[in-house]
């Protein structure tokens, strides 16, 4: 995959949020956006996620243009700040109910993927009993489950501790290994 930002610029009302970002992402690699808070990071991502629509410019997914020829980036998977979750839910229902709009993923598949994050698929808890780790490793994992061509993670790192985070880290290398 190839990713082509030319020119971005984003305007809201009088604050220039995005100016003239031109940028190449190519596929197998893990990019890094860094940045002061309120710098447009966030804004950035949900611009390439195709959820907003830029002031100006364009942003190219293997030549076919975002808001022309596609409406959103293909084979995408997604964490906008905080993942949020149906809270009456347990972890693996609410993966159900997110793997059942594309068809993709089996139920087994959900469940090593929670494994995988060191959650319990069996676990009767609900969402509203979650620690903001744990749902933030759910929420990771809804949006690698389907092995996505494009992940885009928004601060993935937030309400994980030290051994958290260097797990994580393994886990994203290990599937840009794997394709």
């Amino acid at each position: 995959m190839e990713i082509i930002l030319k020119a971005v610029s984003k305007k809201i009302g009088y604050t220039q949020v995005l100016d003239n970002i031109n940028c190449l992402f190519l596929g197998g690699k893990i990019y890094g956006i860094v940045g002061y808070n309120g710098s447009g990071k966030t804004m950035l991502l949900r611009t390439i996620a195709g959820l907003v629509i830029p002031t100006s410019g364009t942003i190219d997914f293997d030549g076919k243009r975002l808001h022309r020829d596609i409406s959103i980036p293909p084979s995408l998977g997604l964490i906008i700040e905080k993942p949020e979750f149906l809270s009456y839910m347990t972890g693996l229902e609410n993966l159900k109910q997110l793997a059942a709009i594309n068809k993709k993923v089996s139920e087994n598949t959900i469940k090593e993927y929670m494994r995988l994050f060191e959650l319990d698929p069996e676990s009767k808890q609900t969402m509203r009993r979650y620690s903001l780790g744990m749902k933030q490793r759910l929420g990771i994992a809804a949006a690698i489950v389907e092995s996505p061509d494009l992940i885009l993670l928004d601060e993935p790192f937030n309400a994980l501790d030290e051994s958290g985070i260097k797990e994580i880290r393994d886990l994203l290398r290990e599937l840009r290994q794997k394709g």
